[in-house]
């Protein structure tokens, strides 16, 4: 049986193609140590697609992710896209909700020498992906957001039973390989029916992990303890827009967006794609920070390890989070990580850390 397996590449606008190319420089050194097998098929999305193709997601770029065996996204730049019936899809929500990628595991971690408003943290947010408050993920047909008058607009948001259970499913299956606590998030004091649903499902579904410390926290409550007290969680598990704010709010005191990893993941599919934006005043000058997305293939190559029971995939995600971990400790992260390197540089010193570390 093969061992091989095909990434899809999609680099995006602004900083993307080069934090992108950063990123595969680290993959193909873990693929030379670990010989994944790894092979890279490149697909042009956002406003280059939109130039050529009238879309910036074209559906044979679609049908090449449900194909492949992991997904790489660089960031767009969705600000700069038309409307969505003159051919600006936002990649990242496409992908999300056509290949049902409910899981957004964000950890937030502080490394030893980046600059973290709080050292000693380690914690991941489980955000549910699929519905919620977002207007785009909702609905069958149409938007969850309307205006029956032009002086009132209306959002509804969408909770349902098994989105709730699996995206806390997920939560406690992580939690049980790190520190065992689970801390639900929400705000069923207000919301009673919405958050008051998605608490008693995650209350449900953690009852089958007795091993778990289990506690609830209300979303406001939440946004204080991340300042004041982040190292206390383990795993943090909420709802769409709720793990959207807080797991900003927590990458910025471990160090920023630029270090913190992001993958979306379902039962078939995982894309790794980093939180930040597509940085456009800075694209093309090397001083953009490649470590989200490097960090993100790497906790892609650990989910595949997972999903298909290789160790050596295991060992190689691992592997790439020491190394670009290393790399920023010893001072050569780039420059807003408080290192001397600029992106290029960055990615080639972890490429060549991972044949030590």
């Amino acid at each position: 049986m093969s061992n091989a397996l095909k990434f899809v590449v999609m680099e995006g606008d602004g900083i993307g193609p080069e934090i992108t190319e950063a990123t595969l420089a680290v993959l193909r050194a873990a693929d030379a140590r670990f010989k994944l097998g790894l092979s890279y098929e490149h697909h042009e999305i956002g406003l280059p697609a939109l130039s050529k193709h009238g879309t910036t997601f074209p559906d044979s770029v679609e049908a090449a992710c449900r194909a492949a065996d992991g997904i790489i996204l660089g960031p767009v730049d969705t600000y700069a896209y038309p409307a969505p019936d003159k051919g600006g899809i936002n990649v990242s929500a496409a992908v999300r909700k056509r290949l049902d990628l409910y899981a957004n595991m964000r950890p937030s971690k502080s490394r030893p020498g980046a600059p973290a408003l709080r050292p000693g943290v380690d914690l991941v947010i489980a955000r549910e992906n699929t519905e919620g408050f977002y207007a785009d993920r909702t609905m069958f047909m149409g938007i969850g957001e309307f205006m029956p008058t032009p002086d009132l607009a209306l959002a509804v948001r969408k909770i349902t039973r098994e989105s709730s259970a699996r995206i806390c499913k997920a939560a406690c299956e992580l939690a049980m390989t790190r520190r065992r606590k689970l801390t639900i998030v929400g705000k069923a004091n207000v919301l009673k029916m919405s958050d008051g649903l998605f608490r008693r499902v995650c209350e449900e579904v953690a009852k089958g992990f007795p091993a778990l410390a289990v506690d609830y926290v209300l979303v406001d409550a939440m946004a204080s303890l991340l300042v004041r007290d982040p190292a206390r969680f383990d795993v943090i598990v909420t709802t769409n827009m709720f793990g959207d704010i807080l797991s900003n709010l927590a990458a910025e005191m471990t160090g920023g967006l630029g270090l913190g990893g992001s993958v979306n993941a379902g039962d078939e599919h995982c894309l790794a794609q980093a939180s930040h934006g597509s940085a456009p005043d800075i694209a093309g000058k090397d001083l953009a920070n490649p470590a989200a997305l490097i960090l993100s293939a790497g906790m892609l190559l650990g989910w595949l390890g997972r999903r298909k029971g290789r160790d050596d995939l295991a060992q190689a995600g691992a592997a790439v989070e020491r190394a670009a971990d290393a790399v920023i400790k010893a001072g050569k992260g780039t420059r807003d990580a408080g290192g001397t390197n600029g992106c290029t540089g960055y990615g080639r010193a972890v490429a060549e850390a991972i044949a030590t570390i």
